[in-house]
């Protein structure tokens, strides 16, 4: 089945986006994660963590900044050497892995555009080189998506700002040496809000346990607490109250991403699919010799290539430098209401089987549920999509 997926995302249109360098990097990234990472998937999800070494590991190979400065130990690729690797990281089927690992990826995109370079030297160089580890702090207990209207204070002491608050639900929030953080510096609305490199040891940051969830088990989640935390003003990414603005740039790439993820997701569940349904006898008779199976994958196929496509497509656009929010929102929504759809109906063409644990439909049935509330719920998405539309 692997080798149906990949001739059919090797044709014309796949080669519209990728290059043969492209495909290199694929390659080395898929031998890396076939020989490193899916080995040990089931014992990570079960402990509920994974070796920091393998952040070092990432770093030394530079899967983990290829899209970044050269200057600070980057490759400068395009976004679709970053699709590439992301994608070939997904095969190994767990995605909490996977977000933990490149929790960076949204911590950091506003210190490359708007830090300064004392700031990128700092706060890049050592998580480029996989020697510490990024988050991204934004949603709160009081609220998610409404990020105008979070509560986090920074008051300005100096040449410090005094941090009051927490977030919630943070990706590496546990393990993060520096967090990229949303806090209050202004009056109550978007026009307040700045963003902080806060770093773990700072006096009066703490965190949580472990949150223990439905999906993404291997990925450390947790809440983080401010209580009267120093922060140098140094430590400030660009101007005073366009943080707002600089967040709502990040979300992008982020959603953009879940896209992939989600696309990936379904990926796999058709493949899981396919080679079940060719080997699981019923009636006397293999599960594909059932038109209705043969149907509902057919119907799955179908999605995943148009959802495919169109992330392609919009991330052509965003590479190219264009600014698409509407499309953005509209590639995340339609991603994950794909892999919605391929989650459940891989899991019923599983039968009992999809419902144990150990079963990758299983786990990829879990993991897929946060992807519609991350980085901006559906209705959220919804309501961007509808602003441009009406």
């Amino acid at each position: 089945m692997e080798g149906d997926v990949e001739a059919a995302a090797n044709g014309q249109a796949y080669q519209q986006y990728f290059s043969k360098q492209h495909d290199l990097l694929r390659k080395a990234v898929r031998d890396f994660v076939k020989k490193e990472i899916t080995p040990h998937v089931e014992e990570w999800e079960e402990a509920g963590d994974f070796p920091r070494e393998l952040y070092k590991k990432i770093g030394d190979l530079g899967y983990n900044s290829v899209s970044y400065p050269e200057e600070y130990g980057g490759s400068d690729g395009d976004w679709f050497e970053n699709i590439a690797v992301l994608e070939e990281f997904c095969r190994c089927s767990s995605f909490g892995l996977v977000a933990s690992l490149f929790s960076h990826g949204i911590a950091l995109p506003p210190i490359i555009k708007h830090g300064t370079p004392e700031q990128k030297e700092k706060f890049l160089r050592p998580i480029i080189a996989g020697d510490r580890i990024a988050a991204l702090g934004v949603t709160e207990p009081s609220g998610g998506s409404d990020v105008a209207s979070l509560k986090t204070t920074a008051v300005r002491d100096g040449d410090h700002y005094i941090v009051n608050g927490s977030k919630t639900f943070i990706t590496s929030g546990v393990n993060a040496d520096q967090l990229t953080c949303a806090v209050r510096t202004g009056s109550e609305g978007a026009h307040g809000i700045s963003l902080l490199i806060i770093e773990s040891d700072s006096p009066g940051y703490s965190v949580s346990d472990k949150m223990k969830k439905m999906g993404w088990w291997a990925s450390d989640t947790g809440e983080i607490y401010f209580d009267n935390c120093r922060v140098p003003v140094s430590n400030r990414i660009g101007e005073e109250n366009k943080g707002f603005y600089y967040q709502m740039e990040n979300f992008q790439m982020e959603r953009l991403g879940m896209a992939i993820e989600c696309n990936m997701i379904s990926e796999l569940c058709l493949e899981e699919s396919l080679k079940y349904a060719k080997e699981r006898e019923a009636f006397g008779k293999a599960l594909s010799g059932f038109q209705v199976t043969r149907h509902k994958l057919s119907e799955m196929a179908t999605l995943l290539e148009a959802s495919r496509e169109f992330t392609y497509r919009v991330g052509a656009m965003v590479n190219a430098g264009e600014y698409k929010v509407k499309e953005v929102s509209m590639a995340k929504n339609f991603a994950c209401q794909v892999s919605d759809k391929l989650t459940f109906d891989a899991t019923q063409i599983f039968g009992g089987y999809g419902f144990i644990r150990g079963n990758v439909v299983e786990r990829l049935f879990r993991d897929n549920r946060i992807m519609s509330i991350g980085g901006g719920t559906t209705e959220i998405m919804n309501e961007i999509i509808s602003k441009h539309i009406v």
